[in-house]
């Protein structure tokens, strides 16, 4: 971390202590998309950490204080899957804000996405307890069946819309 980061970091924790309201912590996930054998497929991974453990979720999770949403994404994505999205163009499906989306307190989180030209291997990392290409019939199945993860089924149906992928 640079002094210029660690600097805006301090800055963020002595504001939190003065400030008398409840924290909104910043989130990022990242939905991609790609087609194998003309199948639609979205990459999920495994929560290997509560809440949620074992649910599926996108490759996701905090902001820092030095990062944008957009860069919290990809390097989630590094992080949880392996996958390096630094040359992928990366779209913004939507902000999700619902009081409750996450039981750890208040959260608002920007979900990305985009589709792949290749299937990259991931590899599970950081809390992923696993990573895969998933169908997107069974993915949307699993969120049909309460599968997902925090507020994930919302952003799986969004994110099908704004790609149009499976239509």
């Amino acid at each position: 971390m640079s002094l210029r980061h660690w600097v805006a970091a301090m800055a963020v924790r002595i504001a939190t202590r003065l400030d008398r309201r409840a924290p909104v912590f910043y989130a990022a996930d990242v939905v991609l998309f790609a087609h194998h054998d003309g199948v639609p497929h979205v990459l999920l991974i495994e929560r290997g950490k509560n809440p949620h453990q074992g649910k599926a979720a996108f490759p996701g999770g905090h902001v820092e204080s030095w990062e944008t949403s957009l860069e919290a994404a990809k390097r989630e994505a590094v992080e949880e899957t392996g996958l390096d999205l630094d040359r992928v163009p990366l779209r913004l499906v939507g902000v999700y804000d619902a009081p409750g989306r996450d039981p750890r307190g208040r959260y608002v989180g920007a979900a990305y996405t985009a589709v792949l030209s290749t299937m990259p291997a991931p590899v599970a990392a950081d809390d992923a307890a696993a990573a895969h290409w998933v169908p997107l019939a069974r993915a949307v199945k699993a969120a049909q069946d309460g599968g997902f993860a925090f507020d994930h089924a919302d952003i799986l149906t969004d994110a099908v819309r704004a790609t149009g992928v499976g239509r």
